[in-house]
């Protein structure tokens, strides 16, 4: 019996109770600091990622997987924008999630392209199956290693730290230090023109063909900016709340759309690799596939500047000074 057929034990996951943390998350209303509001982000999430991480460790499902990584980038985003909210520690315990975050995604990454290649293949020939399942069987063999990596991080004592540092930073003090400048709810809601500049001003610079690194950037700003308002609409009043949902929604379809690219660039630049180390039937094969990558990008290119425009105002509603 090998080493990975061996049974492991059932070691129970962290609890938030283990990090001292309620048994309910903690809540904000726009009456509260925007301290406030950063520590109860951070409580969700934690939480979130809590619940995701027996399904992670299983395999059995890889939306587990996939919902503990949104989790943590959450986290991720908030400390970048407001960590200094919750003091010194925010910084490195964000970089500390950086370091989980590289293995979750690359796992992640497996699992979405090997998704999508079953999806393309199921399409083709009874007599490419063979050559198709070799292929999709390479990939299946590379996530393996990845999982392994990742099982490897979830158990280290570097993980277990990680998890005390985050609910110690999520952890409501029983009165706030005072501070000379101290921010307020409203403060994260008019926060929100940073990240859209940011985008804006990204969106502006490129050209009229931009290259798929640069759009992936695009996504990634997205996707500050809805975190950002993620966590600014239970700071706002009503009124200002449903307008912040809207640039919820907004900035979700333009990070769905731009996701759709990466991935596309992703499984073709995949397929051009793995041809020199495959025979000529699985080689055929990975053109097909590249092929059908490539047009699936050029019909995402067709259309993002128009849901662009829809993120620009949803934002320009929130505040007309964004």
């Amino acid at each position: 019996m090998t080493a990975e057929t061996l049974p492991r034990k059932n070691v129970p996951s962290t609890t938030p109770a283990a990090l001292g943390l309620g048994d309910r998350p903690a809540k904000a209303g726009p009456g509260d600091p925007a301290a406030t509001h950063v520590r109860v982000k951070l409580d969700v999430e934690i939480r979130a990622l809590l619940a995701h991480e027996p399904g992670t460790k299983s395999g059995a499902d890889p939306e587990d997987l996939h919902q503990m990584r949104v989790a943590l980038r959450r986290m991720r985003s908030v400390l970048k924008l407001s960590g200094r909210l919750v003091g010194p520690d925010a910084e490195p315990v964000r970089t500390e999630l950086g370091w989980l975050g590289q293995s979750l995604g690359d796992v992640r990454d497996y699992d979405v392209l090997i998704g999508h290649l079953r999806e393309v293949v199921a399409e083709f020939e009874v007599r490419d199956q063979p050559a198709a399942r070799r292929l999709v069987s390479k990939f299946v063999t590379e996530r393996g290693v990845a999982k392994r990596r990742l099982t490897r991080a979830l158990a280290s004592p570097r993980y277990a730290s990680m998890l005390q540092d985050i609910g110690r930073l999520a952890r409501q003090p029983a009165t706030e230090e005072a501070d000379e400048s101290p921010q307020t709810s409203a403060d994260l809601v008019a926060g929100l023109a940073k990240p859209h500049r940011k985008l804006a001003k990204a969106v502006k610079a490129l050209p009229a063909d931009p290259p798929d690194d640069d759009l992936h950037a695009l996504r990634i700003y997205g996707k500050k900016l809805r975190y950002a308002a993620e966590m600014a609409k239970p700071a706002a009043r009503k009124k200002q709340a449903e307008r912040i949902q809207r640039l919820i929604k907004a900035t979700k379809n333009f990070q769905t759309v731009l996701g759709e690219h990466q991935d596309a660039c992703v499984a073709a630049d995949r397929m051009r690799g793995v041809v020199a180390s495959v025979d000529a039937e699985v080689a055929f094969i990975a053109g097909r596939v590249a092929e059908k990558e490539l047009l699936r990008r050029a019909e995402v290119r067709a259309v993002w500047r128009d849901v662009w425009a829809e993120v620009d105002a949803a934002a320009q509603a929130v505040s007309p000074r964004m």
